[in-house]
């Protein structure tokens, strides 16, 4: 069991609620709906996340990735805690319980209406997030190893995570939400970033991710892109409702995660290697906070 907790992977879990956690607090209070969908929605994503975290290991574990040059830390597999059957196992069940709370949330969001359009394409968009989750690195091509990941990190952190999210509560988007559904997106992506920086020497033939295509400086150039740009889709809506950072706490706050931010970004361009993990960690709790005052920020509070 310690193994198999290990494997999960939870420090990733903020990363993964950072959307949903906006899209549908900010749907819920603006919209009439169950708080059992806010429950699930959340649910459903926090199981989304470990599914595609050991269905990562197993592709890593059976690719070679995870051999005795990687510079992340070792999981389960690679020491022995868990065996291929066991982890086989845990991914199928994992599988189970992502299908579960995602019916579960629609049929709680859509009061059981089976045949409506909306529950059937969001039903298709479940099942493309589960596809998307187990096929990072597992499967006959693996779009991981493709370079294919910023593409869908984008999407389903970002997009899917805050639009999505925003959508099984409010069932109708808000135009404004994509500043936050791209600026999600960006972050995340840049947690991808990182840690492929950091993986370059032992994903070397292997697999090709952005880093090894273009090159260790220009992935950093890329990835103060990824943050600068992604925290002024933040940023700029916060202004745009309140004209001030000084309108309200929480707007000022907004602007003070610049701060952890400018950090990130600072360690990323001085360090190489194993060095550049606490940048991840870092980056993922400025991503999840962010979020959660951007959320209060739109509340005017």
């Amino acid at each position: 069991m310690k193994a198999l907790i290990r494997s999960m992977r939870l420090r990733t879990l903020p990363l993964s609620l950072a959307g949903v956690v906006c899209g549908g607090i900010l749907a819920y209070g603006r919209y009439e709906s169950s708080l059992w969908t806010l429950v699930t929605l959340f649910l459903t994503t926090v199981s989304l996340q470990i599914l595609s975290n050991l269905s990562n290991e197993m592709g890593d574990h059976l690719s070679g990735v995870d051999g005795e040059g990687r510079e992340g830390p070792n999981y389960s597999m690679a020491d022995g805690g868990l065996t291929v059957k066991q982890m086989w196992h845990a991914i199928n069940a994992f599988v189970v319980v992502c299908a579960v709370c995602g019916l579960a949330m629609l049929l709680i969001s859509y009061h059981c209406s089976i045949l409506n359009i909306q529950f059937i394409l969001m039903l298709l968009l479940g099942v493309a997030a589960i596809w998307a989750s187990t096929h990072y690195t597992l499967g006959k091509s693996p779009y991981g190893y493709r370079g294919l990941g910023d593409i869908f990190v984008f999407i389903f952190f970002g997009l899917v995570s805050v639009l999505g999210g925003y959508f099984v509560v409010a069932h109708t988007i808000d135009s404004f939400m994509v500043f936050p559904a791209v600026g999600c997106g960006l972050l995340s992506v840049g947690v991808l970033n990182v840690n492929n920086i950091r993986d370059m020497a032992s994903d070397e033939g292997i697999r090709r991710t952005i880093p090894l295509r273009i090159g260790a400086r220009p992935a950093k150039i890329y990835q103060t892109v990824l943050i600068v740009g992604g925290y002024g889709c933040y940023l700029i809506p916060v202004l745009l409702l309140h004209h001030s950072i000084l309108t309200s706490p929480s707007t000022f706050l907004v602007a003070l995660m610049a701060i952890p931010f400018a950090l990130h970004l600072v360690g990323v361009w001085r360090r190489d290697g194993k060095a550049l993990d606490p940048m991840l960690p870092l980056l993922v709790i400025s991503t999840f906070v962010l979020s959660i005052i951007f959320t209060v920020a739109c509340y005017g509070l």
